[in-house]
C-alpha cells in the first residue's frame, strides 16, 4: 500500500525540517511527503532545497498565499496532489517517533480513520529536541521525570496493545491522523468556509462519522512528539464553531466547498519539487 504523509506548516521551518529528519529516519519509509504551506516566507522552501527531488522519497512542495490560516484549503491543495492509498496528517512541528509510518501501515483499516496521539515537548527543551531525542527512551524518562513533556505515557511503544474504537469528538487533533484517500474524497475532504484557527479537523470528523467510518485509537502507536510553540490567534473560533453546529445538525456527510474546488482554484498556487 502507497503511503503518503501530508504535512502542514507555515513560517516554521527549524520545526519542519526536524519532521522531515525524523520521516527520513523511519523503520519503514512514506512513499510520498507533500509539504502543505500556508503561505511561509522563502526561508521554507529554501530550507526544502536538499530534500526536494530526493532519491528515497517522493517530496512534494505545495503552497498558496499568506491570507490568514487557512489550514483546510492547504491541506486539501495537498490531498489532491498526492498520489497514496493511505494518507497520514501531520503537523510541521510534529516529530514522529522512528516506528510512525510503520504503526499507521498495520493500524489502517477499511472502514475507520486513524486518530494518533501525541507527545507535548516544553518550551524549555524545544531547541534541542529533535528525531534522535524522541527515540531515545533514556532521554525521554529523564524530561518526564522534569516535566519537560507531558502525556509521557504515550513514550512506551507497545505493539500488542489492542487498538479501541470511539465516538467521541474530544481530542480530535489533525496533527496525526491516518486515513484512506478515497474516504476523504467521498466527503470532499476539508471544509473550505473554515479561516482562522479552529475545529476544521472535528467538522471533518463528524462527516467521516455520517459517510459510516468509525474512529480508531491506540495509546502505544503512531505516536508523534508536538514542538512547543505560542498559541494561534483564535479571532474566528465563534464563526468556526457555529459551521460546525450547522453540521452537526446536517445530515449531509458531503461539504459544499471542498476538494471539489481545486481543479478550478489550484493552477497556479502549486510549487512541487520534482
Amino acid at each position: 500500500m502507497k503511503i503518503s504523509v501530508i504535512i502542514t506548516t507555515y513560517n516554521r521551518p527549524d520545526a519542519l525540517k526536524r519532521v522531515l529528519d525524523g520521516l527520513f529516519f523511519q523503520s519503514r519509509l512514506a512513499d510520498e511527503i507533500i509539504i502543505a504551506d500556508d503561505g511561509s516566507e522563502n526561508s521554507t522552501e529554501a530550507m526544502l532545497q536538499p530534500y526536494l527531488g530526493h532519491a528515497r522519497i517522493q517530496i512534494k512542495h505545495v503552497w498558496q498565499e499568506d491570507m490568514g490560516f487557512r489550514a483546510a484549503r492547504i491541506r486539501n491543495m495537498a490531498i489532491s496532489e498526492s498520489s497514496g492509498d493511505y494518507l497520514i496528517l501531520l503537523d510541521g512541528d510534529c516529530i514522529p517517533e522512528k516506528h510512525f509510518i510503520k504503526d499507521h501501515l498495520g493500524l489502517a483499516q477499511k472502514g475507520y480513520f486513524f486518530q494518533g496521539k501525541r507527545v507535548i515537548v516544553d518550551k524549555s527543551v524545544e531547541k534541542r529536541f529533535n528525531h534522535k531525542t524522541c527515540n531515545s527512551k533514556k532521554t525521554l524518562i529523564t524530561h518526564a521525570f522534569k516535566k519537560e513533556i507531558s502525556n509521557s505515557h504515550h513514550i512506551f511503544r507497545i505493539p500488542f496493545f489492542p487498538s479501541y474504537t470511539t465516538a467521541k469528538l474530544s481530542g480530535v487533533r489533525s496533527c496525526n491522523m491516518g486515513i484512506f484517500r478515497e474516504d476523504l474524497w467521498a466527503v470532499n475532504g476539508f471544509n473550505h468556509a473554515f479561516e482562522g484557527w479552529g475545529r476544521e479537523d472535528t467538522e471533518l470528523v463528524v462527516r467521516l462519522f455520517k459517510y459510516g467510518l468509525k474512529r480508531k485509537e491506540n495509546p502505544f502507536l503512531a505516536i508523534c512528539f508536538h514542538l512547543w510553540h505560542q498559541e494561534n490567534k483564535r479571532n474566528d473560533l465563534d464563526k468556526n464553531d457555529k459551521i460546525l453546529k450547522k453540521v452537526l445538525e446536517s445530515g449531509s456527510f458531503f461539504c459544499k466547498s471542498g476538494l471539489n474546488e481545486l481543479d478550478i482554484t489550484k493552477t497556479g498556487n502549486i510549487q512541487a519539487g520534482d
